[in-house]
């Protein structure tokens, strides 16, 4: 599943998204409101966790904003405002839940999957052609075929797949399926495509994995 956290305490946001990576999940990060508005536009996200107190547009106005266009995206507000007004407030705006700095991480973590399993099941299920993925139990099949992935082969799957059908480069593939600040100095990257391509690909007639030269990896089903 793919988080979007809109931090602009840059010690703060690289913790969460080391921490939310380690535990499974597709981590994009945004310094402020205005770049995290832009980025849920961008793309589909399966929960946002939000600061109140952003540079260029509030969490408020963001989550509010969000909310009048009819984004039902899960939001968790991260924050060190801990009144009840504050609290209240952000519930009401359409937040679904609401964090107090400073925070044990095992307990927003615990607070993320709650909020993941409360969502229709059909944000957990990604499908292109007759390739699935099911991100909440960590499965891939195609064509009913189980397919045996190693952890980081299921991550670059599921960061394709949330992209499907866009060119996704080897270091935005490096930032979200290793880490922020991962050095493309190395084939890694390449080496855990060819992986991913003899159990996704190699087995089948049709080709889903596709390299789209020096620019990076699309995966798209045929029209």
């Amino acid at each position: 599943m793919r988080i979007l956290v809109i931090e602009d305490e840059k010690k703060t946001a690289a913790f969460l998204a080391k921490g939310l990576h380690e535990a499974g999940f597709v981590v994009d990060v945004a310094p402020d409101g205005e770049a995290g508005l832009a980025a849920t536009r961008a793309s589909k996200f399966d929960l946002l966790i939000v600061d109140i107190m952003l540079p260029k547009k509030d969490g408020w106005a963001l989550v509010e904003e969000l909310r009048d266009a009819r984004v039902q995206t899960p939001v968790i507000f991260l924050t060190a405002r801990d009144s009840v007004r504050d609290r209240v407030k952000g519930l009401e705006l359409g937040a679904d839940d609401y964090v107090v700095k400073p925070f044990a991480f095992s307990e927003l973590l615990a607070r993320v999957r709650s909020l993941l399993r409360r969502t229709p099941a059909r944000r957990s299920k990604l499908r292109v052609g007759d390739l699935e993925i099911d991100t909440r139990h960590q499965r891939a099949e195609r064509g009913g075929v189980p397919l045996n992935l190693t952890p980081k082969e299921f991550l670059l799957l599921t960061h394709l797949a949330h992209s499907v059908g866009e060119v996704v480069s080897r270091d935005e593939i490096a930032e979200h399926v290793w880490d922020i600040g991962f050095k493309t100095d190395t084939n890694v990257v390449d080496v855990v495509v060819r992986r991913l391509r003899a159990k996704v690909d190699d087995p089948f007639k049709t080709k889903l994995v596709h390299t789209i030269r020096g620019m990076g990896y699309v995966l798209k089903a045929p029209s």
